[in-house]
């Protein structure tokens, strides 16, 4: 069994990404820029597919490593991620142990205080009601199975994007729409630095509109009813704008599709 790491950068100058990252495997990096070049070689024994695009988005990143991809296994990264040492191995092993699984959500532990990962209290099965809060960074899928469900990114959603955010949350909800099966695990595979979001502006209108949005894509009828219970659970998202605009907003967003 293969891994590849496909990695979502921007504005890389060389290939020290690689040394920061600990990348032990194959890797795919998408480095949005400001040239065209593509470029093939080796680092520590691993091969290196580095495509410097002039595209823009964070999804379209995504989906041209998953066009390219070869390995029997395809994490998705971020270039804040540094990796253990013996992350592929550990990788590897648990879409071994879970041959029944298409997908795995694995743990890295956030640096900044401000903007910590979920923790898990145990490992357990992905479904659409526990599948929003997971980002990209944390998915290992494998290809077969995400080639034959036919599913990629929305270019709608995420940085550079019509939608600020949610293209994570709506990918693992086409996943498993789609029929394939994911695990939650409590493995730790390495840390993110999680700094401050180059999308993300506050708590605003615009924030609670493209909530909608999403909500609407991943649940359609029940959009509403799931966001109301989700934003009175969640008093410091809607304390900038209170609860009750910040539902109008995103029922505007809901009607908008």
């Amino acid at each position: 069994m293969t891994l590849q790491v496909l990695v979502a950068t921007m504005h890389q100058k060389d290939h020290s990404l690689l040394e920061r990252m600990n990348i032990q495997c194959d890797a795919i990096v998408i480095n949005q820029c400001d040239r065209d070049e593509i470029e093939r070689f080796q680092f520590r024994g691993h091969d290196i597919l580095w495509m410097s695009l002039k595209e823009r988005g964070v999804g379209l990143s995504r989906n041209t490593a998953l066009m390219r991809a070869t390995a029997d296994i395809l994490l998705f990264a971020d270039d804040d991620i540094v990796y253990n040492d013996g992350y592929a191995e550990k990788v590897i092993q648990n879409f071994n142990n879970r041959s029944d699984m298409d997908m795995l959500i694995f743990r890295l532990e956030s640096t900044n205080p401000a903007r910590p990962t979920k923790k898990e209290k145990n490992s357990h099965r992905l479904h659409w009601y526990n599948g929003l809060k997971y980002g990209a960074f944390r998915i290992a899928i494998r290809k077969d199975a995400i080639r034959q469900a036919n599913v990629f990114y929305s270019l709608l959603f995420g940085g550079g994007a019509k939608y600020q955010s949610g293209e994570d949350s709506l990918f693992i909800q086409q996943c498993l729409r789609k029929g394939l099966r994911g695990y939650v695990l409590q493995e730790t595979i390495g840390i993110v630095k999680q700094e401050e979001s180059t999308w993300f502006k506050g708590h605003n209108e615009k924030y609670f509109y493209d909530k909608g949005v999403l909500m609407k894509q991943c649940f359609g009828i029940w959009a509403k009813p799931l966001l109301i219970v989700l934003l009175a659970k969640n008093k410091r998202q809607t304390q900038e704008l209170g609860l009750k605009k910040a539902l109008e907003m995103a029922f505007k967003g809901v009607k908008s599709i």
